[in-house]
């Protein structure tokens, strides 16, 4: 694994929510540490609701995790573009993340939280 990400299993209860709706919630999260980034926790793809998210066009590239493809979460009042994404098939040394969704959080309108 490159030496700058850690991934451990994130502690508690966390849940994602989006446009004021509980979207997903876990105690089988994952945590990951990339150099001095702020921590991500990731879900796995079983404990959210997958009919809020839909595909998006956008794939972002990592040269140490790979090729991200990202997602819209559709709330009753409006579609988020691009709010989560996924390494479907990430590169060998990050391969726990396979399976798992992050979500961004810089707005009000989507929030991960521990509980």
């Amino acid at each position: 694994m490159a030496d700058h990400i850690t991934i451990s299993k994130a502690p508690g209860t966390w849940v994602v929510r989006a446009g004021g709706a509980v979207i997903g919630e876990t105690t089988r999260a994952l945590e990951l540490r990339e150099g001095d980034y702020p921590p991500v926790v990731y879900f796995p793809r079983e404990d959210i609701a997958m009919a809020f998210l839909e595909p998006g066009t956008r794939v972002s590239h990592c040269p140490h995790k790979g090729d991200a493809t990202h997602y819209s979460i559709v709330t009753k009042s409006r579609s988020l573009s691009d709010a989560a994404w996924s390494y479907e098939t990430p590169k060998e040394d990050v391969a726990r993340i396979a399976g798992h969704l992050a979500f961004y959080t810089g707005t009000d309108e989507v929030t991960v939280e521990q509980l």
